[in-house]
């Protein structure tokens, strides 16, 4: 079977995006916008020359996936996926935009990214080893690289529109939003992330961290944006046992079991369950 060619820039009816990330396209129809995930790679904040054929179709997918699963916690910008349900002016590219595209609320972006961390590792490991806390939360001594938290924490990190991110306390965070609307969005992070991981972990696959993004619409509500729970802002692995020999495994072989985009380590990271520890 012939490989797809890789999708690496988009134009609708000729015209360029409005807004171009390091992966997705952006076009602005009112009050709505256009996702289009491209198959574009981007590694600590570098995009490649090349990509991966249909990887956007696998990111928006999931995406959906996740944004249907999680309607009950809160309510998320998704419109519709089915092109056939696109403005009729996109209808020429159907075949383009068909698995790798969604149409969206317009929302004002909250400028704080929403962090959920269930096991100790990237930028959160090299926080607990100079001050043994991660964003301003205190954990117990003598914790290792890619051990499960006692529970589930919030650490949010700036919004960085060039460059990287920068991990900050909930109280900062509440500085820059207010205190009332960090409240509300750690609630809301922790809620998703707790759903996250155990549907994850009863599929055989540990979700050790991962990030969210929030908007408010014009009445005040708050709404999940972006993308969910994908490999790109997420970690990720296999499940296994979780003994003396698991344990020393782990403390050696973790930087291996971790998947990561984002050399903040604020990405979403995937464990085998046989590298990580209970």
């Amino acid at each position: 079977m012939p490989v797809a060619t890789p999708v690496i820039h988009t134009r609708l009816k000729g015209a360029a995006p409005h807004r171009q990330g390091k992966v997705r396209d952006i076009y602005e129809f009112a009050d709505r916008l256009l996702l289009v995930a491209t198959d574009r790679i981007s590694a600590f904040d570098y995009v490649l020359g090349s990509g991966i054929p249909d990887k956007g179709k696998v990111l928006t997918q999931l995406s959906e996936f996740w944004f249907e699963q999680t309607r009950d916690i809160v309510v998320n910008h998704v419109i519709s996926t089915d092109v056939r349900q696109y403005p009729a002016e996109l209808q020429g590219d159907a075949e383009m935009l068909a698995g790798r595209s969604m149409l969206v609320h317009k929302t004002n972006p909250i400028p704080i990214e929403c962090v959920a961390r269930g096991f100790l590792s990237g930028s959160g490991w090299k926080d607990y080893r100079t001050t043994g806390t991660v964003c301003g939360v205190p954990l117990p001594p003598g914790l290792r690289e890619s051990d499960r938290l006692p529970a589930p924490i919030f650490t949010p990190a700036t919004k960085a529109t060039s460059g990287h991110d920068v991990n900050i306390s909930q109280a900062e965070a509440g500085r820059i939003i207010g205190d009332q609307l960090i409240v509300t969005l750690r609630e809301l992070t922790l809620r998703l992330y707790a759903f996250g991981a155990a549907h994850a972990e009863a599929c055989g696959i540990i979700l050790a961290d991962t990030k969210f993004e929030f908007g408010l619409m014009a009445d005040g509500r708050v709404m999940l944006i972006d993308e969910t729970m994908t490999p790109i802002p997420r970690a990720t692995g296999r499940k296994i046992n979780t003994g003396p020999a698991a344990r020393s495994q782990a403390s050696t072989s973790s930087t291996c079991a971790i998947t990561s985009s984002r050399s903040t380590g604020t990405s979403s990271h995937l464990f085998p369950r046989s590298l990580t520890t209970s």
